[in-house]
């Protein structure tokens, strides 16, 4: 042990002093110095958006209060670069150490390479640490070495891996290194501006950020809730999750901590027979278990925040209607619940799990709008965004996963708000103009009576808008899309085979040259590395060049569907394919973001209330993926990060 060792603790998204590796490594081999580096230049497109800004400030305003009391100060940086900053501290307190916490997104998995390695070259030692999942990435694969694409089979050799619980407890006391850099105070950081602090202010009203506000809401969800949680999850009005969801994005509780106390419910029940109990909490470990298959995706299939997983949507047309993105956004779609949804999102940063699913299918079946543009938008407004769980729910919801929702399925929001809000509560929430429907009208005010309106006080067109598509049109334009693209993909496929190598780019493909870096495949040499270091993705051990088989029956309905439909329409959705090519301005970044040619770029026509982050289409953050018949989409930013436990 090297009692005389000054080690950098470089904090992320792990701010906690409970049960955190790197920190408790770090205390055991001498003196530490804990920085966290907010470094906006690096967060390029993935830029938080307002209300998860003011999260990850009262979470360091936390951490910070909780070092100083243990002796150690955070040191907060804002730099141009992370490695700069870095190799500043190393200088500034002659550290020879350099320990964190794994992160699994693609431009994490970029920076912390190239940084291992350059330190590693300069002779500093660097060890890394898993304190964000259950098992690592590269532990979890098929008998034949390949990676899993399905959860339920990832799900069941996970559970099967699962070792002794190991928690590292909180240090009584830290040895500060010796040492000062140019540091800033929180405020400095610039995570809220002036002109957000109003709203922000709201925020604190409902939530309470910070590694131990964490922990007493997982205690409070253990003893109180999780019992009834196969029976309340599916509520979409009310706290019936476990709302851990952005605790757990920034690293303020421990995924071992959740799992196991859950578990260690579910194994008193099942000893007691309460078949209620052992069910709940088989529901809310497999919320646990998609947030682990989010990263694990995301670290071996890296390229899936700007593509699909499966090359399905290669050629599908999607319709880059920018009114039409803006009506989804404001809620003015015409339909109640969708409608609900985005403005309980605006006004709080938060929905329901179910919710985000239903308010992501209508953007995707309906709008036929190009998903990357939702997973971008929940980014910048979720509380609890987290780029690899809303990266697997988009996914999952526009049929790009083997698992995931088939393509031609087209959910109808009114038969839904019928499911899950029967009396229009949550409707009457956040629509005060259809406060007075009757809950018999108040899923479909279009087809009610004009008496009934009247009464209600509501003016189709005027006060609440008519549905911006009808629900059989909207299901005539997907199955036309769809036989698009088939017909596309036989096109392309069979030019291929007479050898004529036609590219056809994927215009769902925003691999951009300038926005997130590839991965590097194979493993640097670094003079620090143990069984402990992050590895980085081989893109060698699976294929997703698949796509269901379609029974001959469809292919005849999408046939005669598309026979059906008029040329007017067959070149307005073919047009978008060029409508996709544009570069956004990012209002909060102050800069102009470029893509390559064939990127989605977000519209630049969004009007917000508050700078955000550029709309620059590969996107991220929170929907959930999860089957529908089960809908368990409880990952979210946070807890799923995405995922809305």
């Amino acid at each position: 042990m090297e009692s005389n060792s000054k080690t950098i603790v470089w904090f992320r998204r792990d701010l906690r002093i409970e049960d955190n590796p790197a920190l408790a490594a770090a205390t055991r081999n001498g003196s530490v110095f804990p920085v966290f580096i907010w470094c906006p230049k690096e967060e390029g497109q993935f830029y938080p958006g307002r209300v998860s800004r003011w999260w990850l400030k009262q979470s360091l305003i936390q951490l910070e209060q909780s070092l100083k009391s243990l002796g150690a100060e955070l040191v907060m940086i804002k730099a141009q670069s992370t490695l700069s900053a870095l190799l500043d501290c190393i200088e500034a307190v002659g550290a020879t150490k350099v320990v964190y916490n794994h992160l699994y997104d693609p431009v994490s998995l970029v920076r912390d390479h190239n940084i291992k390695q350059k330190l590693g070259e300069l002779g500093v030692s660097v060890q890394s640490y898993n304190g964000d999942l259950l098992n690592e990435p590269w532990e979890v694969y098929d008998d034949d070495g390949k990676v899993f694409t399905t959860f339920d089979a990832y799900w069941e050799k996970s559970l099967r891996l699962q070792k002794e619980p190991v928690s590292h407890l909180p240090p009584w006391r830290l040895t500060p290194a010796a040492g000062s850099v140019k540091m800033c105070s929180v405020e400095e950081l610039g995570l809220e501006n002036e002109s957000e602090k109003s709203s922000n202010a709201l925020l604190g009203k409902g939530w309470a950020p910070g590694w131990s506000n964490a922990d007493k809401a997982l205690t409070e969800f253990v003893e109180n809730q999780v019992l009834a949680y196969s029976k309340d999850r599916l509520r979409v009005g009310g706290n019936s999750t476990s709302l851990l969801s952005p605790y757990l994005h920034f690293g303020e509780v421990s995924v071992r901590k959740v799992f196991n106390s859950v578990r260690l419910k579910q194994i008193l029940w099942t000893k007691e027979g309460n078949s209620v109990g052992d069910e709940s909490a088989s529901l809310y470990l497999r919320a646990i278990g998609l947030r682990e298959y989010s990263r694990y995706i995301c670290f071996n299939f890296p390229f899936t925040h700007e593509r699909s997983l499966l090359n399905n949507l290669k050629f599908f047309p999607w319709n880059a209607d920018q009114a039409h993105f803006k009506a989804w956004r404001q809620g003015r779609t015409g339909y109640p619940l969708v409608d609900a949804g985005m403005r309980e999102l605006w006004a709080t940063g938060w929905i329901h799990n179910k919710i985000r699913v239903i308010v992501a299918s209508f953007f995707v079946k309906f709008l036929l709008l190009p998903w990357q543009w939702g997973m971008k938008y929940f980014w910048d407004t979720l509380l609890d965004a987290d780029l690899e769980s809303d990266i697997i729910g988009w996914q999952y919801i526009s049929g790009s996963l083997p698992d995931g929702h088939e393509l031609e399925r087209l959910d109808n929001p009114e038969v839904q708000g019928f499911n899950y809000d029967p009396e229009g509560e949550y409707v009457r929430h956040w629509l005060p103009e259809l406060a007075r429907m009757p809950a018999e009208w108040i899923h479909h005010p279009w087809d009610a009576p004009l008496t009934v309106l009247k009464a209600a006080g509501v003016e189709l067109g005027m006060n609440y808008p008519n549905p911006i598509i009808d629900v059989d049109v909207a299901r005539d334009r997907l199955m036309q899309a769809i036989f698009i693209m088939r017909e596309k993909e036989a096109a392309t496929n069979a030019a291929d085979a007479n050898g004529t190598n036609e590219v056809v780019f994927d215009n769902s493909d925003s691999v951009g040259d300038l926005a997130n870096p590839k991965v590097v495949k194979g493993k640097a040499p670094c003079p620090s590395s143990s069984s402990y270091d992050q590895r980085v993705p081989s893109m060698q051990k699976g294929s997703t060049n698949k796509k269901r088989p379609k029974p001959a029956e469809e292919e005849k309905k999408l046939k005669d569907n598309w026979l059906s439909c008029n040329i007017k329409n067959e070149g307005k959705i073919s047009k978008a394919d060029d409508d996709l090519c544009s570069t956004a301005e990012s209002s909060s970044m102050k800069k102009q973001m470029t893509t390559s040619k064939n990127s989605f770029s977000v519209p630049q026509a969004i009007s917000m209330s508050y700078d955000r982050k550029s709309f620059e289409c590969e996107a991220s953050s929170h929907v959930k993926l999860q089957k529908e018949e089960e809908i368990d989409m409880e990952i979210n930013s946070g807890k799923n990060g995405a995922i809305a436990q």
